[in-house]
């Protein structure tokens, strides 16, 4: 039996099309109502957890919530929308980029010549600074991509839910940043995608107003799948959080986007 427990909502500002929420953001929040899984204090480490986006999120539209045999699902008319689940997954770092490659490299992002989705809240080119995360990956040497990011104050996680003298930005966020920088490794311009799951580690969360690098790599393809992994690194170049997705290929048209 189902066990009803509370609802997911994601607000405009977190959307990726237009009209849907952004994945990794989506998957984040989702992720924190594992009850399991959440440490006390949010800025300690986290377990692996898996989320699966099965529609396109709705936004400003609560979806309720339930638990059934370690799955817990949000849903909407009948519909499951994702599913979030603890997983054993041993998730491995792609190499890191110093901040300096990363920040020449955000010069040549793809996404400032053609952007399927310029309303993404992690790197959509029409989102104003303070608004958007604005990641802008660009390609660096051994076939990655990078970009620095220096999360903003209003990405704050609540500060009753983690105990730490340094302001952090919050779970759902921290997914979000790893987000879009694996659908660039997978080549955004030649191969139109969404995110359709994503599997996260997270050892800590990601410091206000810090400089921090967001570097991805592609893990190959099979069918309509695209296969990637994003690592998240501080200030010193220590692993914040990584993650692996597989991307959908899909008519940008059918989801409020944009073609070349």
């Amino acid at each position: 039996m189902n066990e009803i427990l509370d609802q997911l909502l994601i607000p405009h500002r977190f959307c990726g099309p237009p009209d849907s929420g952004n994945g990794g953001w989506t998957a984040g929040a989702l992720a924190t109502h594992l009850t399991r899984a959440c440490p006390d204090n949010r800025a300690s480490e986290w377990p692996t957890i898996e989320v699966s986006l099965r529609q396109p999120p709705p936004l400003d539209s609560p979806m309720p919530l339930t638990e059934e045999e370690g799955v817990t699902s949000a849903s909407l008319g009948g519909a499951v929308i994702a599913s979030a689940r603890l997983v054993e997954s041993e998730l491995h770092d792609v190499d890191p980029v110093a901040s300096d490659e990363a920040k020449a490299a955000e010069a040549t992002y793809a996404g400032h010549t053609f952007h399927p989705f310029p309303t993404c809240f992690a790197c959509g080119t029409g989102r104003a600074e303070g608004d958007g995360l604005r990641i802008f990956p660009g390609v660096v040497s051994g076939e990655r991509v990078a970009a620095t990011w220096r999360p903003d104050p209003s990405l704050v996680e609540d500060f009753h839910t983690y105990v730490d003298e340094s302001a952090r930005a919050s779970v759902a966020n921290t997914w979000a940043a790893l987000d879009c920088v694996g659908g660039w490794a997978g080549d955004l311009t030649e191969r139109l995608m969404v995110l359709g799951r994503m599997t996260t580690r997270i050892d800590t969360l990601p410091v206000i107003g810090e400089e921090h690098v967001v570097v991805g790599a592609s893990r190959g393809s099979e069918g309509r799948k695209t296969f990637t992994s994003a690592t998240l690194y501080d200030t010193d170049g220590r692993v914040v959080a990584s993650a692996e997705h597989i991307w959908i290929a899909v008519d940008p048209a059918a989801f409020g986007g944009v073609t070349p």
